[in-house]
Order: structure tokens, then C-alpha cells, then sequence
């Protein structure tokens, strides 16, 4: 027998800032964007997330760029109201849902392009905030977002 799995997208949101805080052209550091995910939300609630969401793309669906894509920008959209350039998939990997399902988690990582972020779906995200990879490495994030946060900066320092 096989098993069904719900398809879940999460996005690596980055936007790079100036190192020196100055105006001064020179190297930029990247912040990513992260989530409270809301007091009732059914899996990993009140916790440190990146934002996204549950596939919902039917078969017969039109969809321009991709399912996968296409998750990834409407779940920001509704969830904090920010648009992204190009998204690329990082990593994957399943776990178990709190319903007990089984759950495929894709990760994409994409460049912020427009929007102040706000938790525009107040009952699935708490807050949102701009993290730098140390403070997500020492602040107090789970570690399976902390560790798409670095296969994402890997990825991301890859392709410069």
C-alpha cells in the first residue's frame, strides 16, 4: 500500500542588507523572513517557521511557473503580502503531521522583490520578522527551520 502525503511548500525568503549600515555600497548581508506561526495553527503552533502553506493545486489547474511555484507565491501573498522574484527549490523531506499524516515539505528559496511584510492571515501567522543567519542560529528558532534557513543560504552563496 502507499501511502498519500499532503504536499506542503515553504519559501526561504531573503532580502540583503547593508553591512555597514552606512549607505555605503559594499558587501550586503542576507536577513531571511520568518514567522510566528499562529496560536491555533495545527502543526508546529506559535513557533519560529518560514512562511507557506499547503499545496492546493488541482490536476486541471492552470498554473504558470509550476505547482510549486505557484504555492509558494500564493501562500506569501495571502500569509504576509509579499512578492518574490524567482524561487527555487533547496530541499525536501517528510514528516509526520500532528494529525498524523504523512507530510512531503518542499523548501524554495527566493529573493524578497515588493511588499512590507505583516501577517496578513492573523490565524495562521503571529508575527513576522527579519532574521540574520546568526540570530536564527543563536536565537530561539527550531531546528529543522534553522536548518532550511542554512541549506538555503548555502544555496544561495552557491549561486552568486
Amino acid at each position: 500500500m502507499t501511502d498519500s502525503y499532503v504536499v506542503n511548500v515553504d519559501a526561504a525568503i531573503y532580502r540583503l542588507r547593508d553591512a555597514g549600515g552606512d549607505g555605503v555600497a559594499g558587501p550586503a548581508d542576507p536577513e531571511y523572513l520568518l514567522i510566528e506561526r499562529g496560536a491555533d495553527e495545527e502543526h508546529a503552533a506559535g513557533m519560529l517557521g518560514l512562511p507557506g502553506g499547503t499545496m492546493e493545486t488541482a490536476p486541471s489547474d492552470p498554473v504558470e511557473g509550476g505547482a510549486i511555484e505557484s504555492t509558494v507565491r500564493r501562500e506569501l501573498r495571502e500569509e504576509v503580502g509579499v512578492e518574490v522574484g524567482a524561487v527555487r527549490v533547496v530541499t525536501s523531506g517528510v514528516f509526520q503531521l500532528d494529525t498524523g499524516d504523512p507530510c512531503l515539505n518542499v523548501v524554495c528559496l527566493a529573493e524578497h522583490e515588493a511588499g512590507d511584510p505583516y501577517p496578513a492571515a492573523p490565524d495562521e501567522v503571529a508575527a513576522v520578522g527579519w532574521y540574520t543567519p546568526e540570530r536564527i542560529a543563536g536565537d530561539d528558532v527550531p531546528g529543522f527551520t534553522r536548518g532550511y534557513v542554512e541549506r538555503a543560504e548555502a544555496e544561495r552563496t552557491a549561486s552568486r
